[in-house]
C-alpha cells in the first residue's frame, strides 16, 4: 500500500465487496471507505416502481459517493491509505441499465461535473475486481 494511496474492491452486488474491503482495511492497517445503501430513501421503492424511482435513487448514490471521496481530495502525505467498497467510475453502468434516454442524459451532465472533482482526488488509484 505503500505505492497507491487508494485501493478498491469491486464487482457485483452480493459478491462480498463490503466484508473484503474491511478484512483488507484491518489486515493492512488503512482507513475504510464504505458504500451505504441504507441512507438512500428511495432504494426501496426503487424496487417496487423501477421507472418511477430509477433517477432519484442513481442520483442519491451519485451524490453519495462523490461526497465519500471528497475527503480525499486533499490527500494527507502523512495519513493512511483508504479502501473502499465502490468505485465511481462504475455507477453510469447501472444508470445506463435503469434510466430513460432523458433521464440518462440529465444523469451524465451530472456525472461529469462531479467525476471531474473526484478524479483531482485519486492520482493514484489501484482497483481489486
Amino acid at each position: 500500500m505503500d505505492r497507491f494511496r487508494h485501493l478498491v474492491v469491486e464487482g457485483p452486488i452480493g459478491a462480498g465487496k463490503t466484508s473484503l474491503a474491511r478484512r483488507l482495511a484491518a489486515r493492512l492497517g488503512t482507513d475504510l471507505v464504505l458504500e451505504q445503501p441504507e441512507e438512500n430513501p428511495f432504494l426501496a421503492r426503487f424496487y417496487d416502481d423501477m421507472p418511477r424511482y430509477a433517477l432519484p435513487t442513481q442520483l442519491f448514490f451519485l451524490f453519495q459517493r462523490a461526497r465519500m471521496l471528497e475527503p480525499l481530495a486533499q490527500p494527507d502525505m502523512f495519513g493512511r491509505a483508504v479502501i473502499a467498497d465502490f468505485l465511481l467510475d462504475k455507477d453510469p453502468l447501472f444508470a445506463r441499465l435503469t434510466l430513460s434516454a432523458d433521464e440518462l442524459a440529465l444523469y451524465e451532465r451530472i456525472y461529469a461535473v462531479l467525476r471531474l472533482r473526484a478524479m483531482r482526488s485519486r492520482r493514484e488509484f489501484f482497483s481489486l475486481g
